[in-house]
């Protein structure tokens, strides 16, 4: 992987204008680079495909189309894009549906800037970014799927594909939720050999991102112990 060139790009999509224009100014005056807002969901698809933006920064309320919606056709058009949710709502329904759809956090409208500004760049780093609270549900999620029966060949098939055992133990840490920094922390590696790491296990394994990363880890029983 080469190393990020010039400012993270991010686009905002929400429908009440002064929000999403509070909310732009302050990702611009810290740093990252604005490349699109959008008011509903059709205008967000077509902008998004545009602007390309590495973030997403995204309310789930639209008109239009529903942000999961948005979610789910962008991240299937490209899923290196990265997808923040920035959501009035704390509702378990709604935080499973955005992940789902593919995002990879999700964050109430009620953090403070601060918050905000760590959390979209924690999203374009690759990590999980959820409101405290909510990581926990997620990972539930996750095992409550992988104890369902998967359509996927099983694992011990000839020709699966063979993960070092370093890749092995990067995944099983991402499947406790621990961040890239922290999982550089504990083997003791760079931030950059973490991600390298996963991102070598997601093409051996045709994985697109994160959550299936995780979701196939759990299958698997890796996030015990």
């Amino acid at each position: 992987m080469t190393e990020r060139q010039g400012p993270i790009r991010v686009m905002v999509v929400d429908d009440h204008p002064m929000w999403r224009d509070a909310v732009a100014r302050d990702l611009a005056e810290s740093g990252f680079e604005v490349v699109a807002t959008a008011g509903d969901g059709e205008q967000a698809v077509r902008r998004a495909r545009a602007a390309a933006p590495d973030v997403l920064v995204l309310d789930l309320n639209l008109p239009a189309k529903p942000g999961v919606q948005v979610c789910k056709e962008l991240v299937g058009h490209d899923p290196a894009l990265r997808v923040l949710v920035l959501s009035a709502s704390g509702e378990h329904a709604d935080v499973l549906e955005a992940v789902k759809s593919g995002a990879t956090g999700y964050l109430l409208k009620s953090a403070s800037t601060a918050e905000l500004l760590d959390a979209v760049r924690r999203t374009a780093a690759g990590d999980p970014v959820f409101t405290p609270g909510l990581a926990g549900l997620v990972l539930g999620e996750y095992r409550r799927l992988a104890a369902e029966p998967a359509p996927a060949a099983d694992a011990g098939e000839p020709g699966a594909p063979r993960l070092t055992e370093r890749e092995t133990e990067v995944l099983r840490l991402v499947a406790k939720g621990l961040s890239y920094k922290q999982i550089a922390e504990r083997l003791v590696i760079s931030h950059r050999t973490v991600q390298n790491h996963v991102q070598n296990t997601l093409g051996k394994l045709h994985l697109h991102n994160r959550v299936e990363l995780v979701r196939y880890a759990i299958e698997r029983g890796l996030d015990g112990g």
